[in-house]
C-alpha cells in the first residue's frame, strides 16, 4: 500500500506551517506488518531531511541513533520498516515557528486519524512531542474514547503505563532534527521509551 494514496490536506487551512514543506510519506508499506507507530511532530523544513528522503536525511541520522541508544542494531530506515516499525509527523507541513497552534494540531488530526486507521496490528505508539501527544488525544476525543495522555510535563508523566485501542502508548521526547544531539540529558529517556515500545 502507498501511504500518500490513501490520504491528502485538500484545503490547506493552517496558517502557521508551510504548505510547501507538505509531505505524506510516499512509500510502500505492508499495514498487516507495521507493529511500532512513530509520530514525531511535524515535517522538516526541508524535504530533504524527511524520513524517507534518503540515508542522510537529518530525520533518518538522529531517528536511528534514537533506536540504536535504545539497543536496537538498525543501520537504515528499511531495517526499522523490517522491524514492524512506520515513522510519520503529526503535523505533514513544516512549521513556521517554534510552536504549533492547537486549531493546526485539530486539523492534522483528522489526517493522522486515516492514517493510523490504516495499520490494524498496532502493538506501540511512539508519541514524540508535544504536538505527537496533542494530535493523538485529539483524534480520541472526537472518537469519544478520552484522552489518551494525560495533560502533564512529558518527565512527570512519562513513567505511567497508558493505552489507546488495545496498544500501548508511550508520551516521550521529539527525536527527530537537531535538537535531538544538543538535549543529551533527554536521549538517554527516549531511548528508555523506545526500548519499552519493542518490548512490547
Amino acid at each position: 500500500m502507498r501511504i500518500d494514496q490513501q490520504l491528502a490536506c485538500q484545503t490547506f487551512p493552517c496558517t502557521d506551517v508551510n504548505t510547501g514543506g507538505y509531505a505524506i510519506p510516499t512509500l510502500e508499506v505492508d499495514p498487516a506488518a507495521v507493529r511500532i507507530v512513530l509520530i514525531s511532530e511535524c515535517a522538516p523544513a526541508d524535504p530533504a531531511d524527511g524520513y524517507y528522503a534518503g540515508p542522510e536525511a537529518l530525520f533518518v541520522q538522529t531517528t536511528l541513533q534514537a533506536f540504536r541508544d535504545a539497543g536496537a542494531a538498525v543501520e537504515s530506515i528499511e531495517d526499522l520498516l523490517s522491524m514492524g516499525v512506520y515513522l510519520t509527523s503529526a503535523i505533514k507541513c513544516a512549521k513556521t515557528g517554534y510552536g504549533i497552534a492547537t486549531p493546526t494540531v485539530q486539523h492534522c488530526s483528522h489526517l493522522l486519524e486515516r492514517e493510523l486507521a490504516l495499520f490494524p496490528n498496532v502493538r506501540a505508539y511512539l508519541l514524540m512531542g508535544d504536538a505527537a501527544i496533542k494530535a493523538v488525544n485529539a483524534v480520541a476525543k472526537r472518537c469519544g474514547e478520552g484522552r489518551v495522555i494525560p495533560a502533564g510535563s512529558t518527565y512527570k508523566i512519562r513513567d505511567a503505563v497508558y493505552t489507546w485501542r488495545g496498544a500501548r502508548a508511550f508520551p516521550s521526547y521529539l527525536q527527530a532534527g537537531p535538537s535531538f544531539f544538543i538535549e543529551k540529558s533527554k536521549r538517554a529517556m527516549i531511548a528508555q521509551d523506545i526500548a519499552a515500545a519493542l518490548r512490547v
